[in-house]
């Protein structure tokens, strides 16, 4: 196999979908493929998918994404895949029920109890949210017993499909930390946290630096595919290696990502946590570096929910209306907590709300104020971050809501930060994926070289009165029509 023809094949599965990248040694996108999936919510605040449509949309998507492609120059394969989700596998690796998913909220009852484990946060770095996976499976052993005694492995989504890929059970560290098992410093399993929920090592995947290689595709499915047995790398959560595939990769970089959910992801070199204000902290998918998060469960897709509230089927049409009209300094206050929140709160009680609403509200005031909120929840989020001393100059934005003119320099305004669009930033977490299997089997390539922060399309720069406006009058009316309105919440559940 020729240097400069290989290949090296990239596989993110999503919440709505796997996707499939090619890149080359030039790091250029030489094809791209997806196929959807369908998440299921059988009960309120439940959220499951079926690990085999994961399997099946998953050779959908490779066989698309190899189709007019020489499969035998693919040296390397990469996966990537939302985090916290709970795969559970019997001694035979039969699927014992439906995985609950990364938004499910229905083990806070069981989260609050591991938050009494001795060193619970000191360990984990993080709080108990109820969408973490080791809530998920002390909920289980609470309410399904009987499945719960059946459990011999628990692998997170991306590597249940290594599994399917490899027949080994491996996992990464950035993915990892996001179980609360992990003891996140020591980028090791914690047997303390382990027992917590019943279980021990032999339940759990080893783990590997994302840049490693961990398996080997089977021969089965190379035949099938036309590939070599290669390597598959062990990658990374879904936000660790979106970083990755936009050169977020050294201390002091960070990202927003603007897609259905809103996260800010900022680089370190050591070790950083706030869980006193539900930061997430993880390891990244590179070795000797970590990461802090900020997560708001709901964030573009707000902009979808207040375009069906008012009848409006096109959301860039109701962007142009919001824009049209203006950001009013008396406008409704809009709360973005649909479905709960992460940080700063920790409530999976939380919803949405508008609030000072007049006769003359119109639909133009309830876009720019869902666009306002959403950027206010950031804020927030920004500010958790910023109170562990990591603070980034500028800040890349990728994910859909990154197409907007206006509600990315509204946002620039909102953070006080340069926010910078960057080339690609649609393609994601599979490109990371891609970029993570070059490493895991080029030991010649550097990480500048494999990870460049791709061109610069556009700079939004803060204005500086509109921000001192948002944070001392805009910034504290959003606080407190949440906490005006949280004993409802907390009543009604």
């Amino acid at each position: 196999m020729e240097a400069q023809a290989r290949m090296y094949l990239g596989i993110d599965l999503g919440t709505s979908s796997v996707k499939a990248v090619l890149i080359d040694d030039t790091g250029a996108v030489r094809a791209s493929a997806s196929s959807p999936l369908e998440v299921s919510h059988p009960r309120p605040r439940w959220s499951e998918q079926d690990p085999a449509a994961w399997w099946a949309a998953t050779e959908a998507a490779v066989t698309d994404v190899l189709k007019g492609a020489d499969a035998r120059r693919v040296a390397a394969i990469g996966l990537s895949g939302q985090m916290h989700g709970a795969t559970l596998l019997d001694k035979s690796d039969n699927i014992l029920r439906p995985a609950i998913l990364w938004n499910d909220t229905r083990s806070d009852i069981e989260g609050a109890e591991l938050e009494k484990v001795p060193g619970f946060r000191s360990i984990t770095g993080n709080v108990a949210f109820p969408g973490f996976t080791a809530p998920k499976l002390a909920w289980v052993r609470k309410h399904e017993p009987e499945i719960f005694a059946q459990v011999a492995r628990v692998l997170l989504p991306k590597d249940y499909l290594r599994l399917k890929l490899t027949g080994e059970y491996m996992t990464d560290a950035s993915d990892a930390a996001g179980t609360l098992w992990l003891d996140v410093e020591k980028r090791q399993w914690s047997d303390a946290m382990l027992a917590a929920t019943g279980l021990d090592r032999s339940h759990m995947p080893e783990v590997f630096e994302g840049s490693q290689a961990a398996g080997r595709l089977s021969r089965e499915l190379a035949d099938r595919w036309g590939m070599d047995t290669v390597p598959v790398a062990a990658g990374g959560g879904d936000n660790a290696a979106g970083a990755v595939g936009v050169g977020i990769v050294r201390s002091g970089q960070a990202m927003l990502s603007l897609g259905t959910s809103g996260v800010y992801f900022a680089v370190s070199d050591g070790f950083r946590a706030s869980p006193e204000q539900a930061v997430h902290s993880f390891c990244h998918a590179l070795p000797d570096t970590w990461h802090l998060m900020s997560v708001m469960l709901n964030a573009a897709s707000c902009l979808d929910f207040t375009a069906r509230l008012t009848g409006f089927k096109d959301v860039p049409a109701l962007l142009a209306e919001a824009e049209a009209a203006g950001l009013k300094p008396d406008g409704p206050v809009f709360l973005p907590y649909l479905t709960g929140e992460r940080t700063p709160h920790n409530d999976a009680h939380a919803r949405g709300s508008f609030t000072n609403l007049g006769p003359g509200t119109l639909r133009a005031d309830l876009a720019n104020a869902t666009l306002e909120g959403v950027g206010l929840g950031l804020l927030d989020g920004l500010l958790a971050v910023e109170s562990t001393g990591l603070v980034a100059d500028e800040i890349t934005v990728i994910g859909g809501g990154s197409r907007s003119a206006y509600w990315t320099q509204m946002l620039a305004d909102i953070l006080g930060k340069k926010l910078v669009l960057r080339a690609g930033g649609e393609v994601g977490p599979a490109l990371g994926a891609a970029r993570l299997a070059r490493l895991a089997v080029d030991p010649q390539a550097t990480l500048d070289e494999v990870c460049p922060m791709p061109e610069v399309t556009a700079v939004r720069e803060p204005d500086a009165a509109r921000h001192a406006y948002f944070l001392q009058t805009r910034h504290p009316l959003f606080r407190r029509s949440y906490e005006r309105l949280k004993p409802l919440y907390s009543d009604a559940a």
